[in-house]
């Protein structure tokens, strides 16, 4: 039987586990971690810098002007966009520290995962949204100007919400509720706002619904109810004559014009909400009817999220002033339009017109385009110029939130190396219907001809698994075919060097919309961006589930370049500010991540964290799916009692305080600490830490407020000491 001299060195025998190659195969090149494109420049990785990790990455097209690479190698946070002086830049890996570092090193003892929020960031979307609608409203001689609203299903968080409502209190800016628990929400925060301040009522509605919107009316909230149905304007007649509220009353119509990525399914004729013309003429007779066509004064419309282009955005806004017009001529108060949300994040930096991750414009145009549109009918019509409002809630809340979490080890199949005697010895022990396959690969191996060997080594593999699954083939034999035609993949190129980094997170529960909707978001390591990376992975969660890795990325990768895992290693996702909050479940009982704020200050840390939260523990989790933890742990110290045989009781009480404390931790990875299940001295003493609440200190700047803690109302334990 030949051997693969090819493959091996066919001198002297080497000791297993060893080879040796003679150059008839080329050898692996090693994999630089990096695009080719991106090593052009450089004649060796000692010449890496941060701008090559900056460009690897993609940070100056998704992350201007909010993110950026110091010079040491970690990502930074610019809180106030472009007008971040160099001072006032945050180092993200400092701030991951203070949060995770215990309390004895002057940190807040948080479990990972972590979200870290920026509220400086969010106020300087803000104005930098209202900004470029005034400079289009000046510069076009619009006659009337821009108040938008904030959708708050994109991200409900009560400090989130409260920041927005005080941040865009100066220049009018609201609120958009969707269902009776956010109107609810929205009706509390804008009274603290704006009183000119719009509140939009949109979605699906029911009596008590609408009788909450004209509450907010009559506390002079500025409410408008948004018709999405029909049907919904006899409730509404009916509710105000009971309630004695004259209403203000929004139509949403549903236009023609058709986003056709995949966030315009709710766009179009066929789309989910809205009105059609035929309907809108309904509607209007009716209030006629009821002398309440003065109560009609906005017309909504959405073309759907992530809108790619300016000229798709103005056909849209075109053909809806053009109903607002016609509106206005059949004698309804209009006053407001507006435009929905669908102002784009451009998640891989592409400025791509054509994709559901990218947009074509800056925020500048967009505003430019939309206004251009409006008063282009308006003065063609000569109607007067509307109030011009948008719900940019993608838009306002994505870059000021970041998702950080660790890498906790690294998983790679090895290819096995085989000795020249190995590799004949091998031979010699295959079943005879494989004789063929090996001797084909054999003479291909030193033809040379590669692409026969993948052939023939997928052959020869094929047919030793029948072999072992009929009986005839141990599993040593198929472990050597397996390794075998590895050598072979790895000799010729063929491998695949894609490392799993097996990360402390849930998919599931903090990026839902990778998981739902193959959503994608910049994802890169926080830290060590001085060094060149030198792996591929692809990210694994926690979960028990095949789908809850990560295995596609921006710039259209399959994996992502990554570092050799030493010491701590963390990688932030970015732009998730939107949604995956709202809508992470708790798939294998995963809750969500711990969370602090973080304020730019000018103190000697450059950062103050001015709330900071555990997530929640085990317990909180799990009497979300109605169990009773308390229950659950008594139920479990009386199986220790009677079954744990312990003449002084110290070991059933390290037992049982293990599990008590297991039920207040987080339900995530407790990385290189020991199991508090086996914690205990030389004198049975066990130990446990107490949640502690109330203010916090941070590396020398004082913080007021902070909730570090799990968040149940009652510690209880089972302690002995």
């Amino acid at each position: 039987m030949p051997a693969l001299a090819c493959c091996v060195d066919a001198a002297a025998p080497l000791p297993p586990g060893y080879t040796a190659w003679d150059g008839s195969l080329p050898s692996p090149e090693p994999f630089s971690g990096v695009p080719h494109s991106v090593l052009a420049d450089l004649s060796s990785a000692s010449h890496w810098s941060p701008s090559h990790s900056a460009a690897l990455y993609r940070i100056d097209g998704w992350g201007a002007p909010y993110f950026s690479v110091n010079s040491s190698g970690n990502v930074t946070v610019r809180p106030h966009g472009s007008g971040t002086m160099d001072h006032q830049e945050i180092d993200l890996l400092k701030v991951v520290k203070k949060a995770s570092d215990p309390k004895s090193s002057g940190g807040l003892e948080l479990p990972l995962p972590l979200i870290i929020r920026f509220p400086d960031v969010l106020k300087n979307r803000l104005e930098s949204i209202q900004s470029a609608f005034n400079c289009a409203v000046e510069s076009q001689g619009y006659g009337s100007h821009y108040q938008g609203v904030y959708p708050v299903k994109c991200n409900q968080d009560r400090f989130v919400v409260e920041d927005i409502v005080k941040f865009g209190s100066s220049f009018r800016f609201g609120l958009e509720a969707g269902s009776k628990p956010e109107l609810l929400l929205a009706m509390s925060c804008l009274c603290k706002g704006s009183s000119e301040s719009l509140l939009i009522c949109n979605g699906f509605k029911d009596a008590e619904y609408i009788s909450l919107a004209l509450i907010a009316r009559k506390l002079s909230l500025n409410t408008v109810i948004v018709l999405e149905q029909e049907e919904e304007l006899d409730s509404v007649i009916d509710m105000s004559r009971k309630l004695g509220v004259l209403p203000v009353v929004g139509i949403r119509a549903k236009l023609r014009t058709k986003h056709s990525g995949h966030f315009g399914s709710t766009s179009g004729e066929k789309g989910k909400f809205g009105l059609t013309t035929t309907q809108i003429l309904r509607v209007v007779k009716k209030l006629e009817k009821y002398g309440m066509l003065d109560c009609l004064q906005l017309l909504h419309f959405h073309i759907g999220s992530q809108i790619p282009s300016t000229a798709l955005l103005a056909d849209g806004v075109g053909e809806a002033a053009q109903i607002y017009s016609e509106l206005v001529r059949l004698g309804a108060s209009m006053k407001v339009i507006d435009i929905g949300g669908g102002l784009g994040i451009d998640y891989d930096g592409s400025k791509s017109t054509d994709s559901d991750v990218s947009v074509g414009y800056t925020l500048e145009e967009y505003a430019a385009a939309v206004v251009q549109a409006v008063k282009f009918v308006c003065d063609r019509k000569s109607v007067k110029h509307p109030v011009i409002c948008s719900e940019s809630g993608r838009a306002i809340v994505s870059h000021h939130s970041i998702l950080i979490f660790e890498a906790v080890s690294r998983s790679k199949y090895t290819v096995p190396t085989l000795s020249s005697f190995d590799v004949q010895q091998f031979g010699e022990q295959l079943p005879e219907e494989a004789h063929s396959y090996y001797h084909n690969l054999s003479q291909s191996a030193i033809r040379g001809d590669y692409e026969s060997c993948l052939v023939y080594a997928d052959q020869l593999k094929q047919r030793c698994v029948e072999k072992f699954k009929d009986g005839s083939l141990d599993i040593e034999q198929l472990a050597g075919v397996d390794g075998l035609c590895d050598l072979v993949g790895k000799a010729i190129g063929a491998s695949d060097p894609v490392s799993t980094y097996h990360i402390n997170l849930s998919v599931f529960t903090s990026i839902p919309d990778f998981w739902g909707i193959g959503q994608l978001f910049p994802i890169l390591p926080i830290h060590r961006l001085e060094e060149c990376p030198s792996k591929k992975g692809i990210l694994s969660d926690l979960t028990c589930d095949s789908d809850g890795k990560i295995d596609k990325f921006i710039g259209g990768d399959s994996s992502l370049p990554l570092h050799e895992l030493e010491g701590k290693y963390y990688l932030g996702m970015f732009l998730g500010g939107a949604y995956e909050e709202a809508l992470g479940g708790v798939h294998n009982l995963f809750g969500g991540p711990s969370l602090i704020r973080v304020s730019q200050s000018d103190g000697p840390h450059g950062f103050a964290v001015t709330r900071a939260v555990a997530g929640p523990s085990c317990s909180e989790v799990l009497r979300l799916m109605q169990h009773e933890p308390e229950v659950m742990f008594e139920t479990l110290k009386h199986r220790i009692e009677e079954y744990v045989d312990d003449e002084g009781g110290m070991a059933g009480a390290l037992m049982a305080g293990g599990i008590a404390e297991s039920f207040h931790n987080m339900p995530y990875l407790t990385v290189a600490s020991s199991c508090c299940l086996t914690a205990a001295n030389g004198m049975n003493e066990y130990y446990y830490s107490e949640s502690a609440g109330g203010d916090v200190v941070t590396g020398g700047d004082v913080v007021t407020g902070g909730d570090v803690g799990t968040g149940d109302d009652e510690q209880w334990s089972f302690v002995c000491a």
